[in-house]
């Protein structure tokens, strides 16, 4: 279960992380007034309506109405949960966690994990300046045989290393970092001094053509290296280290942080794949770091885009990859499809042999008709057992689709099959469905309930984010003012004190987040006397319209009265009509 942070932390949390500060290193943001204003990040504009207000700590574009506190714009920002997006801030602000405060050993190990981290970053540069010399020159060669352009090795931080034992590790100790450190980045091998012979240290990385591993943030975690010539093995990667977990990201995390709106992530299987097809115009590709996809990845990947498109290589490998691939993504519920790459060709000789056009053409089949395609290879349907097989295998396939997907793979399943469709269906377990006789149900004519009229919601609306500045007096309303049942809960929990931040933050539904936060802005004013008149106005305008309300509601029954019961309603009404002459007086 993920850890509740304690309110009172996260209140600290959001003091320190200032909104405006935190929103600039996303959106240019220039100051109107006591607001901050930038086009909005989440959809494409050209005339600026994404404001950010610095004294309630909160953002909402008045365009596509996305809003909230500064923890919800680095969830939609970066695609990461509530839990990821405080650790994510709490990162950046170097404060502990509420779990981490009283651990003696927190502050060391990230001590060490910056160490680390800035150790690869010195080594991805070590690296793409090698790449432009004369050691590198193999590497530079190969990449441009492979039809890279300086703009996209530039992009991905493409590199080379030397072929000497340890010229990497000489120029790291150099800049300060130990052996140590060296060691558990991945990036030396250190053998123990053993039978007389002194400890020996050397370039895990030599003679290789590199891919720096980068996450959403930036940090570079590892490396991937080819050899050039016939080497072995082909590809080298980073193993496991206290900074990176193959399991746990994907490759050119960080160029998909940066592209917005994307409808899908293509996945495929190499490093140089990312890069060609990158090269090409294709938005949105990454790799697997040399392991099949892991839940972790699909979990990652669904952050950016809605679906997944897998890309792998047409080898059996590749085509075992899928499947495999396809399994996860369903657990994960992320809709998939996969991309069939003719005469068993990888994206990258496929690109360059297409192009941009030929990739855009590819067909994007179901995980279904994938998963028949390869049962289909698997049975001989020359013979009756190999078609019965291959219907019965069809079958657990197709048996968890609705009716109306269901109906174009049985259409296929009885060609190649011969069984007939209600035969299949049985196989299935699914039944034909059958029209039932519904009687129509006598429909009672609606009856409109009382509730609070436009012009009411738009006072109290006004009314709550008055209140919400916190300069108002406490008496100033009371629960009972409000006729709204969402603000009236807001009322109460804004006198008791909440900040206006936190209570957007926790609001799940998109529209009422959206709402409250355009309610909790701070209002165009800085005079707390104006406020307060302001206040004042929207308190009157609303018990006025309450009173007139039932004054007219008594008055349409008062005729079906009598006795007592007549007496005491006009009583009322009087009572009713001298509070309303009162309130018109004050006005």
């Amino acid at each position: 279960m993920a850890p509740r942070f304690p309110s009172q932390w996260l209140d600290e949390l959001r003091q320190r992380a200032d909104i405006v500060q935190v929103i600039s290193g996303y959106v240019t943001l220039k100051r109107n007034g006591h607001r901050y204003w930038g086009l909005c990040p989440f959809h494409g504009e050209k005339t600026a309506s994404f404001s950010v207000d610095a004294e309630r700590q909160l953002y909402y574009c008045f365009g596509c109405k996305a809003g909230g506190s500064v923890i919800q714009f680095i969830m939609d920002i970066e695609r990461l949960d509530f839990q990821d997006a405080v650790k994510h801030l709490a990162d950046q602000l170097h404060m502990p966690l509420p779990q981490m405060e009283n651990d003696p050993d927190y502050e060391r190990r990230r001590n060490q994990r910056d160490r680390l981290l800035a150790a690869n970053r010195e080594a991805a540069q070590f690296f793409h300046s090698t790449l432009f010399t004369e050691s590198g020159q193999p590497m530079l060669d190969y990449f441009k045989r492979r039809g890279l352009t300086d703009n996209v090795i530039r992009k991905f931080g493409l590199g080379a290393s030397p072929s000497g034992w340890d010229t990497l590790t000489r120029h790291l100790q150099s800049r300060g970092y130990s052996l140590e450190e060296l060691r558990l980045c991945g990036l030396t091998v250190v053998k123990p001094a053993e039978n007389g012979k002194p400890q020996r240290a050397y370039d895990m990385f030599r003679n290789r053509a590199i891919f720096p591993i980068i996450d959403q943030y930036g940090n570079v975690l590892a490396f991937g290296g080819r050899i050039l010539g016939d080497g072995q093995p082909k590809y080298l990667n980073t193993s496991d280290t206290p900074v990176f977990n193959k399991r746990m990201g994907v490759y050119a995390a960080n160029l998909l942080r940066k592209e917005r709106h994307l409808e899908r992530v293509v996945l495929v299987e190499g490093y140089m794949d990312v890069v060609s097809l990158t090269q090409f115009g294709v938005p949105g590709v990454c790799a697997t770091l040399g392991t099949a996809l892991t839940p972790e990845q699909a979990r990652l990947l669904k952050r950016f885009a809605p679906k997944v498109y897998l890309g792998y290589d047409g080898d059996s490998a590749g085509q075992n990859a899928i499947l495999r691939g396809l399994d996860i993504l369903q657990a994960e519920d992320i809709p998939a499809r996969v991309l069939d790459f003719p005469d068993k060709l990888d994206p990258d000789e496929f690109i360059r042999r297409d192009g941009i056009e030929g990739f855009n053409n590819l067909p994007a089949i179901t995980p279904e008709t994938y998963r028949m395609r390869r049962l289909r290879e698997q049975h001989d349907l020359s013979t009756q057992e190999g078609r019965t097989e291959y219907a019965k295998a069809c079958a657990n396939v197709l048996k968890h689709l609705e009716p109306v997907e269901l109906e174009n793979h049985l259409q296929e399943l009885t060609v190649q099959t011969g069984f007939t469709r209600d035969v299949l269906l049985a196989q299935i377990g699914a039944t034909l469905p059958k029209a039932a006789a519904v009687t129509p149900a006598k429909r009672e004519p609606l009856k409109r309930s009382p509730g609070p009229s436009a012009e009411d919601v738009r006072a109290e609306e006004l009314l709550i984010s008055l209140i919400g500045t916190g300069r108002l007096p406490g008496d100033i309303a009371s629960e009972e003012d409000f006729t709204d049942p969402v603000l009236k809960t807001l009322y109460g929990d804004l006198i008791r004190g909440r900040s206006p931040a936190s209570l957007v933050e926790e609001q799940q539904d998109e529209h009422l987040r959206a709402r409250f936060s355009q309610l909790l802005m701070t209002p165009p004013s800085e005079n707390t006397d104006q406020l307060i008149r302001m206040a004042q106005d929207c308190l009157n305008s609303m018990r006025r319209r309450r009173l007139e309300e039932r004054i007219k509601t008594i008055m349409q029954s008062i005729n079906a009265l009598s006795g007592p019961d007549k007496i005491t309603a006009m009583t009322e009404v009087q009572s009713l009509t001298a509070k309303l002459s009162r309130l018109k007086s004050a006005r």
